[in-house]
């Protein structure tokens, strides 16, 4: 007797054994692509995974040249300091240095006749007396001012240079 055929069987049991293992391979064979795609996803992430550790080296790297580039500026910045504070001390010595020259020496002596000290030192009163430049001055504005000759100014005056003259700096009026 045959059980599988349907006119002497009632049951549709083998159907659904049978449906059952179609499903089953079906099943079998999109677990297998999905397994493929899986194998594909784990080897992208063991990839990432090698990519991070790499660049986590490196970053390492620059932080480590970072700090020692940080060192440098710290050490120049100090060498600089040390140079600045040298420099000042000298500055400090050098204007000692100055003070107590420029208060050894001894005072420049008057000319004789009137006539302007060498070394732009101002000049001994003239006979008419003397004058001290404000900006703008010249000789022949000074001379046409107290109503004397340019020659005569500049004969009073005989170490003077009209073209440097200073903003106080004190001339001889002839009279």
């Amino acid at each position: 007797m045959d059980t599988i055929s349907r006119e002497n069987s009632p049951s549709i049991l083998p159907f659904v054994g049978v449906g059952l293992g179609v499903l089953a391979v079906i099943l079998s064979a999109v677990a297998l692509v999905k397994l493929g795609t899986v194998k594909t996803l784990k080897t992208d992430v063991d990839d990432l995974r090698t990519q991070v550790q790499s660049m986590a080296g490196d970053v390492q790297r620059a932080g480590e040249k970072a700090s020692a580039a940080a060192r440098r500026v710290d050490d120049l910045a100090t060498q600089a300091q040390r140079g600045f504070d040298a420099v000042t001390a000298e500055i400090g010595n050098l204007r000692t240095d100055v003070n107590k020259l420029a208060t050894a020496k001894p005072a420049p002596k008057a000319p004789k006749d009137g006539a302007a000290v060498k070394d732009g030192a101002p000049a001994a009163p003239g006979p008419g007396g003397d004058y001290t430049i404000k900006a703008g001055d010249g000789l022949a504005k000074i001379a046409k001012a107290h109503g004397v000759t340019l020659a005569a100014l500049e004969a009073a005056n005989p170490g003077i240079d009209s073209k440097k003259l200073k903003v106080g700096q004190k001339i001889n009026l002839p009279k």
